[in-house]
């Protein structure tokens, strides 16, 4: 095997002179009517700067947004001087280049009073030859934005737009988003709100250019790959003329250090280095990169009969990830996008949150294609994200900018699409981290649906296969050799590779294809086993939970609000979505009566005297209903890996939040961990254990599960207890765990034979925890079994005891019953994560047993935090036992 490393250079006729930020500028906003003209900034977007100057106060507040429509219905302009650049400021420049990094969506560009370009597309760097300049003295900048919500409106009311039954893929807005090559979620999700926001949300700048070449001459570059390990001999290209030269060259397999995922290796980076050696030049270019060696592959081909017969696979094809030519289990979150408005985002906001995944435990996050393409960049994107995934081993599945709904096929929308497409693919390619390419999200299943439902249905898929098999397949394929590509983030995968044709519903009965997810929204069905999907690869499943009362803090705005339906609470839950600009949402019952389901079968049901911290008990025990069923799938899904299906990824929908509001994610938008989070280090540790329960037939079974590449020894302990904390037995396995496997190491029938003898099942619970050998450390793992739902279960006062030290050590004690879901929240204005200060992982949310001290330490985020001092007494401690008595 060797390493291809694939260089796209672009070589130069010239060299930069100059890099002229336009963010330096002083620049104003105009609405349509001139009613409102305020000073603005770059990067920015309408809202913003609305915001700062006292127009509209911050959009996330509140019910800000449905108060505050009107601005997306509204045209923006900005506008900038250019007297501070001109006169003068462009001596010496042979051509100046005006870039876009981001221009959120529709505006029309003009310089100096000379029309510049129309420009439609968010996801595009847009780069103008002004060279005029030049001649001019004096003159504006000026990006005018039309409302993407009356862009839709118009565009796909022509008589020549093609019908794609926009209606039915409506969140909120109805505008038409399948016209406008923008940022889906904009129009509205079931997790976040509708801003459309509008403006010059990434870094912008003019470029002079020197020429460094005599005309008609040839320039000769020289590329030259070194570093400490190994030299190449130089390898040359000739070109009369500015064009881009592929640099194709092996390097030796035994050379470079792989990149791996943090879990499974070590994220190996190198820094590359190009030089331009321009023989007529004044100095030589150089470039510098840093990225890995790595080969990934998606396995997507037939299994064999061998793997049928000798492995009891079940038949149908492989979906499963390799690096470095092996298969390993995914594991991970989905990430939407970070804020409403892409400006403000920044890396040590992104880092945080790519941090907390790495803590626990998460390989890979499925970046979703509703959002934005994710900068790599903060020159020109503003923040960075796949540098940090290379820096810190995570694998980013990357995706196109299309979801749920069915696009339109026309030459005006191809034109965009193309550049947008390899401009995108070119720039994330030299990144290690990047695991694939999807086309789009959730589209495969929509089209085979609507296929099956209404006459006319195969129109559909055949513009689908057009779009998806045919056209982003060869832009994305003629791009990178590195990287795989699969048209939807969940589908059936495909009948050849080559050509590329995808399987849609040319399947045979009984075998497996593709990947799947699932929702399932009867927390009565929470635990059945039977209702969880049998698929290779899972990349979605998830439950929604309320944030943190400290969440609700930041944005609710009277006492009033602060209850589980309150007008404003329910306003900010738009599961389902409404489909249209009603307001508050009219289904958001359906959604807050699921999590209220949720709480009220499985957990004691909130009700104190004070009514903060009810609410507060409320929004905590659906984050804990989210943690049990989340962690119970993870484990279903792990154990598949030494089932039929063999199944090798799954990741949860979804890691982070875009504001405070009901949703799917593990952390909240100030990146405070919920319980889900903390419950995720457990379920994805290396080696795992977990009981499976299956009241039907009163059988549970105990299960360790490994991830690893090597047999995994260790020992499990099964301890009985009472509620008061008393042993009632415990009995200690071995176990032998194969290459990504399992093993079963007890199975009891019949709930006589399962209880301590003489034990009601209201009255008793079990720990399971196991120690294990891996790469050369311990690793333990602990999960909880209870015979009956927790709203049945005979709990007791815990009396917890805290002992505080100034550095954030605490230390918790039960001085009564045992404390399930034993819970400590740091003070608002804080950021951090809870470890265990004997292995220093992150822990919060266990059952703390009489006699069994917990010792935790928080480690504070200074750079995200706003209160950088926090008082250990402002800390709270809470436990199932608070939703029914006061604290």
């Amino acid at each position: 095997m060797h390493l291809l490393a694939l260089l796209f250079c672009c070589i130069p006729w010239g060299v930069f002179a100059a890099v002229l930020d336009l963010s330096d500028l002083e620049w104003t906003l105009l609405n349509q009517n001139g009613s409102i003209t305020v000073p603005a900034t770059i990067p920015s977007q309408a809202h913003l700067d609305l915001t700062r100057a006292g127009i509209i106060t911050e959009p996330l507040l509140g019910i800000n947004d449905f108060t505050e429509r009107w601005v997306f219905m509204d045209n923006w302009t900005y506008t900038a001087d250019l007297a501070p650049l001109l006169g003068g400021g462009f001596d010496g420049a042979d051509q100046i280049l005006l870039v876009f990094n981001g221009l959120d969506t529709i505006a029309n560009i003009t310089l100096a009073e000379q029309p510049v370009a129309w420009v439609n597309n968010q996801f595009r760097q847009y780069v103008f030859d002004v060279s005029f300049l030049k001649e001019v003295t004096s003159g504006n900048l000026t990006v005018a934005f039309e409302s993407a919500y009356y862009y839709g409106q118009n565009v796909s009311s022509r008589p020549d737009a093609e019908d794609v039954l926009d209606s039915f893929f409506e969140f909120e807005v109805p505008a038409h988003r399948q016209y406008i090559r923008k940022t889906s979620s904009d129009f509205g999700w079931d997790w976040g709100p509708a801003f459309l926001p509008s403006g010059i949300f990434r870094p912008a700048y003019l470029i002079t250019l020197s020429n460094a070449t005599a005309t008609n001459s040839s320039s000769n570059a020289k590329l030259n790959l070194t570093s400490q390990s190994f030299s190449l001999a130089p390898l040359s290209t000739t070109t009369d003329s500015p064009s881009w030269v592929t640099v194709l060259w092996e390097i030796p397999d035994s050379l470079p250090k792989r990149w791996y995922p943090h879990n499974l290796g070590t994220p190996q980076l190198y820094n590359l280095t190009i030089s331009l050696d321009l023989s007529d030049s004044a100095e030589d270019v150089e470039l510098t990169v840093r990225t890995g060696f790595r080969t990934i592959k998606l396995a997507q081909l037939p299994y064999s009969q061998e793997d049928v017969d000798a492995r009891g696979i079940t038949p149908g094809d492989q979906w499963h990830f390799e690096i470095n030519g092996r298969a390993f289990y995914s594991l991970g979150t989905n990430i939407i996008p970070f804020d409403p408005f892409y400006s403000r985002i920044k890396t040590e906001q992104v880092r945080w949150v790519l941090e907390s995944a790495v803590q626990s435990g998460q390989n890979m996050l499925r970046i979703w294609g509703g959002g934005i393409y994710q900068p790599d960049s903060e020159a020109a994107g503003g923040y960075d994200l796949y540098s940090l995934c290379d820096e810190l081993g995570i694998l980013a599945w990357s995706e196109f900018s299309f979801s749920d709904a069915l696009y339109p096929l026309n030459d005006f929308l191809l034109e965009s699409i193309e550049p947008e497409i390899r401009q995108n693919v070119r720039r994330i390619n030299k990144h290690p981290s990047n695991v694939q390419w999807a086309g789009g999200n959730e589209i495969e299943e929509i089209v085979l649906f609507v296929n099956s439902s209404i006459p006319g249905g195969q129109f559909y898929v055949d513009q689908f296969v057009a779009l998806f098999q045919d056209f982003l397949y060869n832009i994305a394929v003629s791009e990178t050799h590195s990287v795989p590509y699969t048209d939807c983030s969940t589908t059936l995968g495909v009948l050849s590779l080559d050509p590329y044709t995808l399987r849609l519903n040319n399947g045979t009965p009984g075998e497996i294809y593709g990947n799947t997810e699932r929702y399932n929204y009867d927390a009565s069905q929470a635990f059945n086993y039977s209702t969880f999907p049998v698929s290779r690869f899972v990349n979605e499943f998830g439950f929604h939970s309320m944030p943190s009362f400290y969440s609700w803090e930041e944005v609710l705005e009277s006492p009033e609000d602060f209850s589980f339906n309150s007008t404003v609470v329910a306003s900010r839950d738009h599961h389902p979505p409404a489909s249209n600009l009603s307001f508050p949402n009219p289904n958001a019952p359906q959604g807050q009566a699921q999590m209220t389901q949720g709480v009220e079968l499985w957990l004691p049901t909130p009700s104190t005297s004070d009514s903060n911290q009810t609410f507060a008990q409320w929004c905590w025990s659906t984050q804990i209903f989210q943690s049990m069923t989340m962690m119970s799938q993870i484990a279903w899904y792990r154990r598949g890996a030494g089932q039929g299906e063999n199944n090798l990824g799954a990741l949860v929908w979804q890691l982070n939040d875009i504001w405070q509001g009901v949703s799917w994610s593990a952390i909240e938008y100030s990146g405070r961990w919920k319980v889900l989070q903390y419950g995720l280090t457990t379920a994805f540790s290396p080696v795992t254990i977990y009981s499976f329960w299956t009241p039907d037939n009163q059988t549970l079974e105990v299960i360790v599960t490994s991830d690893r590449w090597d047999t995994v020894e260790g020992s499990a302990q099964l301890t009985w207890y009472d509620w008061s904390g008393n042993v009632l037995n415990t009995s200690t396995h071995d176990f032998v765990v194969p290459t990504l496997n399992n093993s079963l190491i007890s199975r009891t029938l019949g709930l006589d034979s399962i209880l301590p003898a003489g034990q009601n099942a209201t009255d008793v619970w079990m720990l399971l925890n196991l120690t294990a050998q891996v790469d050369n450390r311990t690793v333990t793992n602990e999960q909880y079994f209870t015979p009956v739902s927790l709203a049945d279960a005979t709990l007791l006062d815990p009396q917890i005891q805290i002992i505080s030290t100034e550095d954030m050590t605490f230390t918790l004690s039960a001085q009564g019953g045992v404390a399930p879901w034993t819970w400590l929240d740091h003070p608002a204005g804080t950021v951090g994560v809870f470890v265990d200060d004997a292995t220093g992982l992150p822990s919060n949310g266990f059952y703390l047993v009489p006699g069994i001290d917990r010792t935790l330490k928080f480690l504070l985020n200074e750079k995200l935090s706003t209160n950088v001092n926090p008082d250990p007494a402002d800390f709270v401690l809470r436990s199932l036992w608070n939703n029914t008595h006061s604290s």
